[in-house]
């Protein structure tokens, strides 16, 4: 029951950083992504304060050498970078270009009832049932 706190509080921590950030406006995202035109550097700075953040927490938690509600790390096995990690990298990246929104982002505005936000999930929640049942899990 610890682990679903825990994991709920870091959800809504999560996706009120979001929300203050800006960053569950999909204008935003591709203002930032729009290079050649009005760009927005918006989320550069999102991720400049981010990757120190988790930088730290990263050496924090691995330096216990266990988590505090679990026996190990649920670490990935497989570190290759393989042919389903680049299609699905480049299928991520083309959503995300398109759209504006990534999953978290897309969760996070939600509730705001953002024009388009329906059109972003419900394809993306059906391509994770498609992919969950190729895989049989």
């Amino acid at each position: 029951m610890g682990e679903i706190v825990v994991a709920g509080l870091a959800g809504v921590l999560f996706g009120a950083g979001l929300a203050l950030s800006g960053m569950t406006n999909p204008e935003v995202v591709l203002g930032f992504l729009d290079v050649a035109g009005a760009w927005n550097p918006a989320l550069l700075f999102v991720m400049a304060g981010a990757v120190p953040v988790t930088f730290l927490g990263y050496r924090l938690a691995f330096g216990r050498g266990r988590p505090w509600l679990a026996a190990s790390f649920d670490l990935p096995k497989n570190r290759a970078v393989d042919r389903p990690l680049l299609l699905g990298a480049a299928l991520f990246g083309a959503g995300w270009g398109l759209s504006g929104y990534c999953p978290g982002p897309a969760l996070a505005s939600l509730p705001s009832l953002l024009p388009g936000t329906l059109t972003f999930l419900l394809p993306m929640l059906c391509g994770l049932w498609l992919v969950r049942g190729r895989r049989g899990g």
